[in-house]
């Protein structure tokens, strides 16, 4: 008997080793490829899908079938993000305005960090709309091919995140239809696919409260504490909105807004930007708690091995590996605490 099943037992361990070898050739080809944009995009649909369609189906009529909520859900939601991507864009370029007035409105704060700097950075500021219109102007011709190149870039990478909001309405979709027999690759493959779901959504939604929380903290200071205190801060609009989009990454993105705040901060004053550093300063120990509490309730990880995992990312792919690095190590120590290896 024991003979018997010895077939049948090495067939499964070459389909689970299968299974490992073709997810980790996958994950490395959407780095390879640039396809990271479309992954992402197509897993947050089937995420939001995943999430809702248990509670709409306990909502809706019976006789309602779970293809049809799944279906309705799916082209909702990757509307609502198509448009929310869009409507991101408009409010950019409605807060940066008419780009032949943008130099006249950036001088008085470069003025104003004139006073505030130490020499040797006011010798490399322009004096005057005109002298900062020339130096972007000689920097975009000398830099011509590389913006065009980056120009073709932003467009392929906004093509690839409507492919993947297609994709992945398409998968939540197929995935409740009922299929035929899967054989033991098929199962194993699946179950590899459903893991790193499981990750993505544990990263991204904690990742999201922490972000919001954070919005939340830097909307009160930048609108309600610096006002009080007769202080005004130029974009603090666009600060909020790149606040909530760069917390997405977690650790590095309260230090990109924050730096932003203080950069802001200087060009009204020295000691509005030492109270936005001391601010940078706690909640950055606020986002290690809420990474400790939050994400590391998810997925049993702390900030240190999440940074340290976005460092060797970035060194291998660059940004992208910094946004991936997250799930990617979420995946991955699913994986090894699935096979109890750790």
């Amino acid at each position: 008997m024991n003979d018997a099943s010895r077939p049948s037992a090495d067939v499964s361990r070459r389909t689970l080793i299968a299974s490992y070898v073709a997810a980790a050739v996958a994950l490395l080809l959407v780095m390879f490829l640039h396809l990271l944009p479309a992954l992402i995009a197509g897993l947050l649909v089937y995420a939001v899908v995943d999430a809702l369609a248990p509670l709409l189906e306990r909502k809706l009529p019976g006789r309602l079938s779970r293809q049809l909520v799944v279906g309705v859900l799916a082209v909702l939601v990757a509307g609502l993000l198509a448009l929310a991507i869009f409507a991101a864009v408009a409010f950019f370029r409605a807060e940066i305005g008419d780009p032949n007035t943008l130099f006249d409105r950036m001088m008085p704060m470069i003025d104003r960090a004139r006073t505030q700097l130490p020499a040797w950075i006011v010798a490399y500021l322009p004096v005057s709309a005109e002298d900062f219109r020339y130096t972007a102007t000689e920097l975009a011709r000398t830099h011509s091919q590389q913006l065009q190149v980056a120009g073709k870039e932003t467009l392929h990478v906004f093509g690839r995140i409507l492919v993947g909001l297609a994709l992945g309405a398409l998968v939540a979709l197929t995935h409740v239809r009922p299929g035929t027999q899967a054989g033991p690759l098929h199962r194993d493959l699946g179950e590899r696919c459903a893991r790193f779901a499981r990750a993505f959504h544990d990263i991204v939604f904690a990742q999201a409260r922490i972000s919001a929380l954070n919005t939340i903290f830097t909307a009160i200071f930048l609108l309600i504490v610096l006002p009080l205190a007769g202080v005004h801060l130029p974009l603090t609009k666009t600060l909020i909105a790149i606040t909530f989009i760069v917390c997405l990454l977690p650790v590095v993105g309260n230090l990109i807004s924050n730096t932003l705040i203080v950069i802001v901060g200087l060009s009204v004053s020295l000691w509005v930007a030492l109270g936005a550093l001391v601010f940078l300063i706690l909640i950055h120990k606020l986002e290690y708690f809420l990474n400790a509490k939050i994400v590391g309730a998810q997925i049993h990880a702390r900030a240190w091995e999440i940074l340290l995992a976005m460092l060797v990312m970035e060194a291998a792919f660059g940004l992208p590996g910094v946004v991936a690095a997250p799930v990617y190590y979420a995946y991955l120590k699913g994986e090894l605490v699935s096979a109890e290896l750790i």
